[in-house]
């Protein structure tokens, strides 16, 4: 369970290439490798700024504005949920999505504080002519550390790559997720009760101010 605990906790680090990217390699990924590449370097930069990292309001706002436009957090929600979404009302659904990106953003938040020395390297990607979708894959490299296989579900929508899955280890997001509030639900009563609770949950982690990096 520990490990497993780590790993999602790494997946969350890696989230959209997090950690510090090569600028100079850009040009040489394709698109849906470059859509991770630029969340890196946006974030990349922020993580310089030490009385930034003091705030967590605005790393959480910063994050999810840095990392919004390249995830598909309308199809991830829908597929976290599975077969809980055909039954969910509509005002369920967005209250879900709302509340699920909020825990994706406030725990990727957390890692960007706590987690600087990773490195990402992108592995080869070969893709069909006129493609919409792909499995964009890297390595997480640390010091002292095997190599950490992370790969990207990615979409194509409205001209825009988007990522909508990423598996570490071959440790799906999506469906570890589902797993997850499938049994909260069943715990719980209904998905209105789950969706109380990771609201609460989500206010009472934004309230906690995070520590300075040394």
């Amino acid at each position: 369970m520990k490990a497993k605990q780590v790993s999602l906790l790494s997946l969350f680090v890696v989230l959209l290439g997090l950690m510090p990217g090569n600028k100079a390699i850009a040009a040489n990924l394709l698109p849906p490798q470059q859509a991770i590449q630029l969340a890196s370097v946006q974030l990349q930069e922020k993580m310089q700024d030490k009385s930034f990292t003091t705030d967590f309001a605005k790393i959480t706002a910063f994050v999810n504005q840095a990392i919004y436009p390249h995830t598909d957090f309308d199809r991830i929600a829908a597929l976290v949920l599975g077969k809980l979404w055909k039954t969910a009302t509509n005002d369920e659904r967005e209250r879900f999505k709302h509340e699920f990106q909020m825990l994706l953003v406030r725990t990727y938040s957390r890692a960007f504080v706590e987690f600087n020395e990773w490195s990402v390297r992108f592995l080869p990607l070969e893709m069909e002519s006129g493609a919409t979708k792909v499995i964009v894959k890297t390595e997480v490299l640390q010091p002292g550390i095997q190599p950490v296989g992370v790969n990207y579900r990615m979409l194509l929508s409205n001209g825009e790559w988007k990522a909508y899955d990423i598996m570490i280890e071959g440790v799906s997001l999506v469906t570890n997720y589902r797993t997850t509030f499938t049994n909260e639900v069943q715990n719980k009563g209904s998905l209105n009760a789950v969706i109380d609770s990771l609201a609460k949950r989500n206010a009472e982690a934004l309230a906690v101010k995070p520590k300075a990096k040394s």
